[in-house]
């Protein structure tokens, strides 16, 4: 299957007679069915060739029915027992041999219990206080739901010890039961037997037989496919069996047996063998597991079962017996008919309905399977059960296998049509059973010869005819449909049972007799006969499928279908073996000799003798010339070196550097690790860890775990994560990966418990490979399963590490299907996918590599690429096929592999000078061999290429290496190539000339090296024969250039097993080279006859300009068939001798002419003259070309062609395979994948349609279908094999561990503070430098500091005073507007323990504070309205609280109503260590994740209340990352103001709320005064506080020394508000901080001055001073100014300074200025943010507060060009400070009575500034002020009508002079309220 032709009908005639017969039929009547066939399902669409054998199972339950067991007996009185033999004890309690068999009398006794039997007690009917001790075989036990028991008994009697009772009537007259009623094992087996902890046996658990009521039995009707009812099959047999016959057989009956050959799967079906040493209680545990399973594959089960009651040749040692599959059925589904599963095993007992013709059961006559059938036929056929009644089977059963899965597959896709009624949709027809099997008798004569039929392809066929039939209901509810199905009606006449024969003769009649087809009158029976009939007599010998068809009566047609053909019963019969028994089966045919035929025959095949007796001769004849000529070259390198003579120069070793790809994927990494702790679940808390450590899991491949330790070695990530030291040693790295083995669990434990000691350290788990052993824990404790299997589950999986919050659990692996089924554990969110190269057509990473996996490997078959890297050896294939029919009895591993020895040993001997040998063997081979052992004599050197002969199992293994290495050892080819047996448990054992060779090359002196991964053996000339079921993760080095892939298990394959054995050829080539041109097939040109006769290719690579020429005819065609032997004379010679065809070997004169010596000595002379002129040109070694070169795989046909065809969307076959062996599909109704999906869409599919079976260690993890499934700390990575994957996830844990360091750190401002040379400089000292609070006082003498010091000022107008000459060179250059936020300076500061944090920080301390408490809901918050009047304007403002549960204790509520009255304030003579008196108010916007407002650590754990003032917009999301924060929301006609209006509305609201609780507290007694007036105002950027320590202990006054820490905010406010007379000042502030303060600014230790971001605001004493709502900028200056002039008190403490983090987001940044007209973003100069009125300017969407600020920011010169750098001649500003930009110079006035103001006289001012002036300012105010001729004024109005107003009421026009054209407005519209301008002159 999956060759170019499949799916082709052969002739054009059978489409002629095919048509015209229906045709005809269709004129005569209406039952025969439209010709759909031929359009749909003959189509050239290439099949699939190999049967996924093994991998999935049919879990079928055979039924235990007590009607059926007594059917015959009329009633159970009238049972008579026989009479029992003369002279036997019939004692009530012992046996008929006379020995106790009592309970109480033997239960100390030590009882030989064989394997897979249980002891049971039964109970007598005299002896109803007693229990009897039976040994019963447990198969014929049932499950804790009362099924899976086997009919039928098998048991011993423990007393006498007789064995081997097959019917328990026979067991209950031997052990003295003297029952009255007919002997039932239900009635009287009824406790399980169990040993105590002193070991005595005592009464176990009932044996629960509850069931057995319900199962009546039911005939089969024609309407249980309509309902799609599913028929109970055998959970342990796939055989046909038996029922039971009359009690009393007479003497002559056939025996009647079920089909046992093989040996059945456990690790494929999930069930383990019971072998009588697990208690019941175990047993129950284990079948617990409800099956899900879906039968897929034809043929995957053998007969595993023992037979039923009447089988006497059956025992329990038998192959068959020792493994059993039992599942039972699923005890959740009570009523699910629907078949989700696809599975029979879905659907409870009560939905059954029990069929005489199940698929084991038989029924009618039986059928005698004749005697050497094997013999006769050389395959054992393999029959498929379709529908209806099957019939026994007696006789020879072992020479036929029976397989249930057809018939499942028919019953799956009955329910197709369910899949639609979840839409809605009405009941549609399933397929009919006649359709059903018309449809598989065209898919099989489709088949070509050397194809198998796969369950994928009948499955989408059903699926597709279905739909072809129904298509118009099922457009109504289903969108995407293919397109490729015409419009039909939906009502198609029905074919009929009559019709179905000569339909299906009629489209096997022009098959050539590959499908024949058998009609029976009466019952598959005759069928069955007739067909071993024909069998026997030789008439089916071109006859692959026989399909018997019993359509007689009017019922359900019975069917069944007979592989016959030899080659497709080989497959299926070996592609139901499990990878464990097919071990077992080929290490049985090796140990019982059964290979020494095939041996003996090869012996015949030479006409000289036995190829030994040829090695021996040749050895004995060369012994001294072959070791000095042949081994020259070989050790050329080692003699040459010292003599300074040539040096190869191609070998390179790579170092340790992390590529693009590589990086890219880290980051992707550290993106999820990233987004997992940005989630609001709180699974990771990065912030809370400080290192990271690791464990690397690897399989237990020796040179894997070598191979992670010199990674993790050269990679240095544990010097660079601090894990270790500058001293590596080997031990060290060894902690840090763990081998999988039977010690892993000891070092694992370590793991957890440092895991657990160090709960700042995260830890990641590395699971490399994850694909290896997802073996259930639970499944793996069987005793026939190996140690380490399930430890994955075991260690990975464990409580331990699920809960552990600091371990991340990461997996890495090539092949990640297993791990994306609907029960995995990892979210699709936690999936990283390697990145693709490309983009449309970019190439998106520069590597100066190109990765070559299994795409470019396809894409290399395709036409129009020189040479194809994939091929398959036709003339090994056909001497397989042909031996396959000589020996059937062989298993084809073993057959395969012994050719393949033979002809690696023929080619060596041939390339050695035995030319006759070239006939027995193949071109391939024979290339493969002469290049190996070429290669090293072309390089100066010695380099050589690398083989790698793939054999999975490892006897095969061992016996291929023995005889390869004996072969050549007689050669005398020891130096010349190394062969090396790679077995995945032990290490790397090499001679020691290589190893001496390898040390040389890789320059190393260690005298103990010894290479241990098979990367250390680059450049080595050798044949790597890999052995182990699976690869393991082990990479191969470059100078790889064959992957003899030829002998892996092609019949039982699944996606991960082909795409990992194809990993292993996974190349990185050089990106520069087209590798599509490069020409990968070399035979050295050294070698003088060309033994390969038609693969030389040019060896060079092939330019743009020489490909065509180079290629021959010959080559062209090679690269559409990939097959080089087609044409080759040995090929033909060696298929006649196998066919027992003798004809002499073709061998040419010349040849015969040379004796071997002379052929010998010929090609080593030619090949050192050959070498010496190549020597001259350039050096050939086969490195130069290795690393341009990927190498060549050669695969099995089968495999070849499932990798190479496609599907109908256009992937490779191989890709719709089962993803692997332990996972099962979901249903039978899913979609193709498609070729366009990426690897994200390609999990969600698998993890739609897949379901783990109940071995996968995913099975239990389900929860109903909710996401709690997945693990929240759990990734996984996928990417090609041999890609880079390790360098990636080493490169990822450096990459989080610098981020981790980085989470514990910030960016904070560090500038020093401006306008420092402008500060007076006074000689007046007015408090100490270690004073701690300031003194009132002497604080009221220090005069106000008008100049902004504050850095972030630096772009705003200098505040000039009196005091005050400024020069213009003083004043800084100011930046741009953009370079405000970008390029101020920072640096880098560690986090304390006191800073304060956001929401990305969690930890376990402040998780009540953060609202993550369970005590507090995230719901649990309530919303209060709040309103008050504003006195000043006389308005009612409304502000909404929302105060979470938690917090409610901070406020006062009205009795009843809960209506919100008042925030509770302290009293000013309140003291506490723990409290915090002042409410803190912090206004954001923009900022919901990276404001700072979680203060628990900066407040030191102290009470305190926080209040966060929002906007009303971002109510929703500030609330949603701060569930417990009290927030003000303001009112909505804000939500475009500014900081400015958020300040007012504090203020505003803290001073109503202190009127408010005075007036509460009032009336208990306290004084309004007392009533603590202060709030915090502090900036959502404060990250950390720090406090200067002041050491005063100097000999003087003057001498102090200082030292600045950290501090808690709690510290700083504690000292602050328990300042002296503290009420008297109105604002309190600190410095900003910066690493350069210096002694002189906190030389005085307060400061009256303006403060800026963290503030103590007295409402009490600021009452009447408020700030101004309207401004965007500057607010705090101004408010500063304002209370100033008011008379109040502003100190600065210096000693305490205040950090601030840089934050890009938010703030000021979250205001953008553009066009109200236009949504696109255009960049709008502050110039275009005024214009003149009633003009057609773009008006702006933007405040017209912020457009005045802006505007007068960066063009204020426009209005006041007289103050450009004038600073002695500052512009006067009344009641306001607005920032006029770097270049102007402003004085502020207040025109309040009773202000301070700095005197005006002798001030003459360039401008004046009127902003909103109010009634205070008047004409007399402001003429007290003189201004230079030609100074400019501007007043700012909020209307037309104002600013007339304005100038009038303060006289402007008498000393100023205006013109219409110096009008000027914000560019608003007229709806958004713009301000206007009016400039005038001075006169």
């Amino acid at each position: 299957m999956g060759n170019s032709y499949a799916g082709q009908l052969k002739t054009t005639r059978f489409e002629e007679v095919l048509h015209n017969s229906i045709e005809a039929s269709l004129r005569s009547n209406n039952l025969v069915p439209r010709p759909i066939f031929s359009q749909l399902y003959l189509e050239a669409e290439q099949q699939l060739s190999l049967l996924e054998a093994g991998s999935r199972a049919d879990n079928e339950e055979e039924e235990e029915e007590e009607e059926e067991e007594g059917s015959e007996s009329s009633s159970p009185v009238s049972y008579q027992m026989k009479p029992p033999p003369e002279g036997c004890c019939t004692t009530d309690g012992f046996c008929q041999a006379g020995k106790d068999l009592r309970l109480v009398s033997i239960s100390n006794e030590h009882i030989e219990v064989p394997s897979g039997f249980l002891l049971v007690g039964a109970k007598s009917p005299n002896l109803p206080d007693h229990l009897l001790v039976c040994a019963v075989d447990k198969r014929f036990l049932p499950d804790d739901n009362g099924r899976n028991a086997l009919l039928g008994f098998s048991g011993n009697c423990v007393g006498c010890g007789k064995k081997g009772f097959c019917y328990f009537t026979e067991f209950s007259n031997h052990i003295n039961l003297k029952l009255t009623t007919q002997p039932k094992k239900q009635k009287h087996l009824k406790y399980y037997l169990v040993r105590n902890a002193q070991g005595a046996l005592t009464k176990g658990s009932v044996i629960c037989w509850k069931g057995a009521e319900l199962r009546g039995r039911q005939s089969l009707s024609s309407t249980c496919s309509g309902t799609g009812c599913q028929l109970p099959e055998s959970a342990g047999l796939s055989g046909s069996t038996a029922t039971e016959p009359p009690p009393n057989p007479a003497p002559g009956t056939p025996q009647t047996a079920t089909a046992i050959d093989h040996i059945p799967s456990t690790a494929a079906f999930g069930s383990a063998a019971y072998n009588g040493k697990e208690s019941p209680k175990q047993q129950l545990a284990k079948n617990n597991l409800s099956a899900l399973t879906r039968p897929s594959v034809l043929g995957t089960l053998t007969n595993s079962g023992p037979p039923k009651k009447r089988h006497k040749g059956w025992s329990p040692e038998s192959p068959s017996s020792t493994e059993t599959w039992n599942l039972p059925l699923n005890p959740q589904a009570p009523n699910r008919i629907k078949n989700d599963g696809g599975s029979l095993s879905s659907l409870p007992h009560s939905a059954l309905v029990g069929p005489a013709s199940s698929p084991i059961v038989g029924s009618g006559e039986p059928v005698s399977v004749p005697d050497n059938l094997l013999k006769i036929c050389k395959a054992k056929p393999v029959i498929f059960k379709g529908h209806g009644n099957f019939p026994y089977l007696c006789g020879n059963i072992n020479d036929v296998i029976v397989s249930p899965l057809l018939y499942t597959c028919y019953r799956n896709s009955q329910s197709l049509s369910r899949a639609y009624e979840q839409y809605g949709a009405p009941t549609i027809q399933p397929i009919s059973e006649e359709m059903q099997l018309l449809l598989t008798v065209y898919y099989l004569v489709q088949l070509a010869s050397d194809q198998v039929p796969l369950i994928e392809d009948l499955e989408q066929i059903f699926m597709r005819s279905w739909r072809e039939s129904h298509l118009s209901e099922i457009r109504q509810y289903q969108q995407m449909i293919p397109q490729t199905f015409p419009q039909v009606p939906s009502q198609i006449a029905p074919v009929t049972s009559a019709q179905l024969p000569w339909l299906a003769g009629l489209a096997a009649s022009s098959c050539n007799d590959s499908v024949h087809i058998i009609e029976c009158s009466y019952s598959l029976a005759e069928g069955l006969s007739e067909m071993f009939k024909l069998l026997i007599e030789g008439k089916l010998i071109k006859t692959n499928y026989v399909v018997i068809i019993c359509a007689s009566r009017n019922r359900a047609i019975d069917s069944c279908i007979v592989i016959t053909g030899k080659y497709q019963a080989r497959i299926l019969s070996e592609g139901m073996l499990t990878p464990s028994d097919y071990q077992k089966e080929v290490n049985y045919q090796l140990v019982t000799g059964k290979v020494e035929s095939l041996g003996s025959f090869f012996s015949t095949l030479c006409p000289e003798g036995d190829i030994d007796l040829l090695l021996e001769k040749f050895y004995q004849e060369n012994q001294g010339h072959i070791s000095s000529s042949l081994s020259a070259s070989a050790n050329k390198s080692t003699a040459l070196n010292g003599t300074g003579a040539a040096v190869c120069t191609s070998y390179e070793i790579e170092r340790h550097q992390i590529r693009p790809f590589q990086l890219a994927v880290a980051q992707k990494l550290l993106s999820h690790i990233c987004s997992i702790a940005d989630s609001s679940t709180q699974n990771l808390d990065l912030g809370s860890f400080e290192k990271i450590d690791f464990l690397i899991c690897v399989p237990p491949s020796e040179v894997t775990y070598q191979q992670t330790l010199f990674h993790l070695w050269h990679s240095g990530i544990l010097l660079e994560l601090g894990l270790e030291k500058q001293h590596l040693t080997k031990q060290k790295v060894e902690q840090y990966v763990l081998k999988l083995d039977a010690e892993a669990q000891i070092k694992f434990k370590v793991f957890l418990q440092n895991s657990m000691q160090n709960p700042h350290t995260l830890f990641v788990l590395i699971h490399d490979h994850a694909h290896w052993d997802l073996m259930s824990a639970m499944h793996s404790l069987y005793p026939q399963t190996e140690l380490s299997t399930g430890l994955v589950d075991r260690l990975l999986n464990c409580r331990e590490v699920k809960e552990a919050p600091n371990i991340v659990t990461l997996h890495v692996t090539s092949f990640p299907y297993a791990l994306q089924t609907q029960h995995t554990h990892i979210s699709p969110y936690n999936e990283i996918h390697w990145p693709s190269s490309y983009s449309n057509g970019v190439d998106l990473y520069h590597e100066n590599k190109k990765y070559f996996g299994l795409s470019e490997f396809i894409e290399s078959t395709l036409s129009g690429h020189s040479i194809p890297l994939l091929r398959y050896d036709s003339s090994f294939e056909a001497m397989v096929m042909a031996l396959g029919k000589r020996f059937p009895r062989l298993h084809s591993a073993v057959i395969r592999t012994f050719v393949l020895i033979q002809h690696y040993s023929a080619a060596m001997m041939a390339v050695c000078g035995l030319s006759q040998m070239k006939n027995y063997t193949s071109v391939e081979t024979l290339e493969i061999t002469q290049n190996l052992i070429n290669s090293s004599r072309q390089c100066p050197s010695g380099h050589g290429l690398m083989v790698v002969l793939r054999i999975p199992c490892t006897p095969l293994a061992a016996v291929a290496y023995e005889r390869l290495y004996n072969v050549r050892e007689r050669l005398a080819l020891e130096d010349n190539f190394e062969i090396i047996l790679g077995n995945p448990n032990s290490g790397i054992t090499i001679g020691k000339h290589f190893v001496e060779q390898l040390k040389v090359w890789q320059k190393i002196e260690d005298v103990d090296w010894r290479p241990q991964t098979y990367l250390e053996l680059e450049g080595l000339p050798c044949i790597l024969i890999f052995s182990g079921m699976d690869p393991q993760g082990e990479s191969l080095p470059r100078s790889l250039r064959y992957c003899d892939l030829r002998l892996i298990n092609s019949s039982s394959l699944v996606r991960t097993t082909l795409e990992q054995e194809l990993g292993l050829a996974a190349y990185f080539v050089s990106s520069e080279i087209h590798t599509e041109k490069a020409v990968v097939n070399d035979v050295l040109e050294s070698d003088p006859e060309k033994l390969s006769s038609t693969d030389n290719e040019d060896e060079e690579i092939a330019t743009e300009g020489s490909t065509s020429e180079k290629r021959s005819p010959m080559k062209r065609e090679r690269s559409h068939s990939h097959d080089s032997a087609s044409s080759s004379l040995s090929s033909k010679a060696s298929i006649t001798a196998f066919c027992s065809e003798p004809s002499p070997p073709l061998v040419t004169a010349g040849d015969r002419a040379k004796s071997p010596h002379q052929v010998l000595s010929n090609s080593t002379e030619e090949t050192t003259n050959s070498h010496e002129k190549q020597k001259q040109k350039t050096s050939q070694c086969f490195m130069t070309k290795s690393s341009k070169q990927p190498p060549i795989v050669f695969l099995p046909k089968l495999v070849y062609d499932i990798i190479t065809s496609t599907d109908s969307s256009g992937l490779p076959k191989s890709s719709s395979l089962l993803p692997y062996h332990s996972v099962m599909w979901a249903s039978s109704f899913r979609p193709l994948m498609s070729k366009m999906m990426t690897c994200t869409e390609q999990s969600l599919y698998y993890r739609q349609w897949t379901v783990p079976k109940p071995i996968h260690m995913d099975y239990n993890n389900r929860n109903e279908g909710r996401m709690d499934t997945f693990h929240p700390r759990r990734l996984l990575l996928s990417g090609p094999p041999q890609i880079g994957k390790t360098g990636a996830y080493l490169q990822f844990l450096s990459i989080l561990s610098r981020m981790l360091i980085r989470l514990t750190e910030v960016d904070v401002y560090d500038e020093e503070e401006i306008n420092i040379n402008i500060k007076e400089e006074s000689d007046q000292c007015y408090h100490q430098p270690g004073d701690t609070w300031p003194d009132l006082e002497m604080f009221k003498k220090i005069p106000f500091d008008y100049t902004i010091h504050d850095p972030k000022y630096e772009d705003a107008s200098l505040i000039c005073s009196k005091l005050q000459a400024v020069n213009s060179e003083d004043r800084p250059i100011s930046r741009r507007q953009e370079d405000m936020y970008t390029h101020r300076q920072t640096t880098r500061m560690r986090l304390s323990k006191y800073a304060a944090y956001n929401t990305y920080h969690h930890c376990e301390q402040c998780h009540q504070y953060m609202g993550f408490n369970p005590r507090y809901q995230l719901y649990e918050s309530t919303l209060h309205a709040f309103a008050f009047s504003y006195s000043m304007l006389g308005e009612e403002i409304q502000l909404h609280f929302i105060i979470p549960k938690s917090k409610e204790h901070h406020f006062v509520f009205s009795q009843p109503g809960r209506q919100l009255e008042s925030m509770r304030l302290p009293l000013v003579t309140d003291k506490s260590e723990d409290f915090i008196k002042s409410p803190t108010f912090t206004p954001t916007t923009g900022r919901h994740e990276h404001g700072l407002f979680n203060l628990y650590h900066a407040m030191d754990g102290a009470s305190h209340l926080h209040v966060l003032v929002v906007k009303e917009y971002e109510m929703a999301i500030y609330k949603k990352y701060w569930p417990n924060h009290i927030m003000l929301v303001l009112p909505s006609i804000f939500n475009s103001a500014g900081v400015g209006a958020a300040h007012f509305l504090i203020k505003e609201l803290s001073y109503h709320n202190l009127e408010l609780e005075r007036n509460r507290q009032e009336e208990l007694g306290i004084k309004p005064q007392d009533i603590w007036p202060f709030i915090v105002i502090s900036d959502d950027s404060c990250v950390m506080w720090n406090a200067v320590e002041v050491d005063c202990s100097g000999d003087r006054k003057s001498d102090y020394t200082w030292t600045e820490r950290n501090v808690s905010l709690k510290h700083i406010l504690q000292r602050i508000e328990a300042t002296p007379n503290v009420t008297h000042y109105a604002l309190i502030g600190m410095r900003k901080w910066s690493s350069k303060t210096n002694t002189s600014d906190i030389k005085e230790p307060f400061s009256c001055c303006h403060v800026h971001d963290f503030i103590m605001l007295n409402v009490d004493l600021t009452q009447n001073v408020q700030y101004n709502q309207n401004r965007f900028t500057c607010d705090d200056v101004d408010f500063n100014l304002r209370v100033h002039s008011a008379g109040l008190l502003i100190c600065r403490f210096n000693h305490f300074s205040v950090m601030k983090k840089q934050i890009a987001v938010g703030g000021q940044r979250s205001f953008h200025i553009k066009s109200k007209v236009s949504d696109i973003p255009v960049s709008i100069s502050p110039a275009q943010y005024i214009c003149a009125p009633d003009s057609k300017h773009t008006f702006l969407s933007a405040p017209a507060q912020l457009l005045l600020e802006k505007y007068l920011q960066y063009h204020s010169h426009r209005f006041f060009p007289l103050s450009l750098k004038n600073y002695r001649h500052p512009v006067l500003s009344v009641d306001c400070y607005l920032n006029l930009g770097p270049q102007i110079a402003v004085c502020y006035v207040s025109s309040r009575p009773h202000s301070l103001n700095i005197s005006s006289s002798g001030l003459t001012f360039s401008g004046l500034l009127l902003y909103l002036c109010d009634s205070f300012v008047v004409a007399s105010f402001l003429k007290k002020f003189h201004f230079l001729k030609g100074a400019t004024l501007c007043v700012i109005c909020q209307d037309r009508n104002s600013l007339r107003q304005t100038v009038v009421r303060l006289e402007l026009e008498d000393e100023w002079q205006f013109r219409l054209r110096d009008e000027f407005q914000t560019a608003n519209a007229k709806e958004d309220r713009p301000l206007f301008f009016l400039t005038g002159r001075h006169i």
